[in-house]
């Protein structure tokens, strides 16, 4: 353990820096580690075999922060819920994420007199508030908040994720909510976003016998709603998808055969270092490595997410 003491808007935090634990095949797929797949097998190599460290960035954590403050929102009674008492929740729980995650303090090591952090915080508030404006907590009682999920598919595969509300109606249908801090993407990459929520709603689905009646994105950046309406066939698609999926992880796992996919997306990964699309040579495998059985593995020849026939989906501005 590694500790060293930095200075947060004049506040003294130690942090501290545990030995990473040994590298192991992958055991389970979360919708997270599944989109890193697509989006480049030699990013999801680097996160979960590797286990390389990432930079804590002021947007994803601000999204952290919305998230428990939405979450602990609802402690209190239905009447109580307004945007007063949501924002002044902010502060507190930032406090409570910096203790619980020391390292978030290096996003402001160097604003010793606090200005950026107010600035940051002030934009957690204004999110905060619009979501006032997207959904009234006044007629909400979630049946459950930042519900960690896992089942086993009959093939083997785990599957797990956390999902930040589950509203059930009175005549029990479910329905899957989940808050994203930036904006709505273009309906022609809509796709990709509702990925997640099917997953939710396989893992659902295989947990409970209960096909989710919607599935609801909540962008607080831009202040839309995206819904989608799940069917038995399209949860059945994605089941398959996912088992083709793993199948190729596992190949990889197996071969050490990670290929880079280069996109848009490289400008913002933490190991173009490590690349060799930009030169770098990744670290020494640390798996023990089994030739594949062809010649081919067919790891770069995986299609992008495509649409999916089902019901329309609904982009409501508001």
């Amino acid at each position: 353990m590694v500790c060293r003491l930095v200075s947060v808007a004049g506040r003294r935090v130690f942090v501290m820096t545990s030995v990473p634990p040994q590298p192991q095949p992958p055991s389970s797929l979360s919708p997270s580690r599944a989109s890193d797949f697509m989006q480049c097998p030699l990013l999801y190599r680097f996160r979960v075999i590797d286990k390389l460290p990432q930079k804590p960035s002021e947007a994803a954590t601000r999204g952290t922060l919305v998230h428990a403050v939405l979450e602990r929102l609802f402690d209190n009674p239905a009447a109580e819920r307004t945007p007063g008492l949501a924002t002044a929740l902010v502060p507190g729980q930032w406090d409570r994420l910096l203790e619980s995650k020391p390292e978030l303090s290096e996003l402001f090591a160097q604003d010793p007199e606090g200005e950026r952090l107010a600035q940051w915080l002030a934009q957690a508030e204004r999110l905060v508030e619009r979501w006032f404006s997207l959904e009234d907590p006044t007629r909400l009682e979630p049946a459950e908040r930042e519900l960690f999920v896992e089942t086993e598919l009959e093939s083997g595969l785990r599957l797990r994720g956390v999902i930040d509300r589950i509203d059930v109606a009175p005549t029990g249908e479910v329905r899957i909510v989940d808050y994203k801090t930036g904006k709505a993407p273009r309906p022609e990459y809509a796709e990709g976003a509702l990925f997640q929520m099917k997953f939710y709603a396989l893992v659902v689905w295989r947990l409970k016998g209960v096909v989710p009646r919607r599935l609801q994105l909540v962008y607080l950046g831009s202040g839309d709603v995206m819904t989608y309406d799940p069917v038995v066939a399209d949860l059945e698609r994605v089941e398959r998808k996912l088992l083709a999926l793993w199948e190729a992880i596992s190949l990889a796992t197996r071969t050490g055969e990670w290929r880079p996919r280069p996109t848009k997306l490289c400008g913002w990964c933490d190991h173009q270092a490590l690349c060799p699309e930009f030169g770098g040579t990744p670290p020494v495998y640390p798996l023990t490595v089994r030739p594949a059985d062809t010649a081919e593995d067919g790891q770069g020849r995986m299609d992008p997410v495509r649409a999916e026939t089902g019901r329309p989906v609904a982009l409501d501005g508001h």
